[in-house]
């Protein structure tokens, strides 16, 4: 990187690290150390290229008070799993954008990840079968090898039952073509919206994958892109457990 890199670099540095305090202010610790860890990274890198020794100076200074600002809360919340009392909540607004399952999700995925349950009653129509896909295109992206999706519906014994057959029976087959297995169950009792991951993480939406507006039309600015997608107002609750129910 060179010189005239530094500004932009330094720019976004700042902005990464501005995110990451306040997600720590409001207690959103799990996604205030990913944005920590980004921003402590630009930071090295805006060092190894400027030359002045106080800047140098000034740099290491910051990055050191992040980095124990990130070590703090490393510890907090690994004392808090080990004692079963995480819960993190996140409230999504009427109308905000910048939700997308990546971004949502992001913070709880790792490299342990390999197996993963979602509950979810409405996954019938046409824009909650897609939900469903993109939620399996973010998981085949991660950083992680997810080898497993259990998913647990209600069936649509509507009209458009077969549609929901066929989709899901679709998904299932590409899926397979990435060494990804879907395992399909229904329930005609199911009501409660989670989402597991095995690696302990617990995301329970108020209203399951199915939180984006209908975008005003399909040439529209979000139709494609989920983080630009408007979202309906929703609570997500975030839990960590050591032991991943299973069934």
């Amino acid at each position: 990187m060179t010189q005239n890199h530094v500004p932009g670099m330094e720019a976004s540095a700042v902005s990464v690290l501005k995110r990451a305090v306040e997600l720590d202010k409001s207690s959103r610790f799990q996604e205030s150390i990913v944005c920590y860890q980004e921003g402590i990274q630009l930071l090295m890198d805006v060092l190894k290229a400027v030359k002045d020794d106080s800047k140098k100076t000034h740099y290491r200074e910051r990055i050191k008070g992040y980095m124990e600002r990130a070590e703090q809360i490393k510890v907090h919340l690994n004392r808090e799993k080990e004692e079963g009392k995480y819960h993190e909540q996140i409230k999504i607004p009427e109308n905000a954008t910048g939700y997308s399952y990546d971004k949502l999700f992001r913070p709880y995925i790792s490299d342990t990840l390999t197996e993963v349950w979602v509950e979810d009653p409405y996954v019938r129509h046409i824009h909650q079968l897609y939900n469903l896909l993109r939620f399996c295109e973010m998981l085949l992206k991660a950083p992680c090898e997810v080898k497993r999706i259990h998913l647990l519906t209600s069936q649509d014994e509507g009209e458009s039952s077969s549609q929901q057959t066929n989709a899901l029976a679709e998904i299932k087959q590409s899926l397979q073509a990435h060494k990804v297995t879907l395992d399909l169950q229904y329930s005609s009792t199911i009501h409660d919206r989670e989402i597991r991951f095995d690696n302990g993480w617990i995301i329970k939406i108020g209203r399951g994958l199915d939180y984006f507006k209908k975008p005003q039309g399909r040439f529209s600015i979000g139709y494609c892109d989920y983080d630009l997608r408007q979202c309906q107002e929703t609570t997500v609750d975030v839990f960590h457990t050591k032991h991943t129910k299973t069934t």
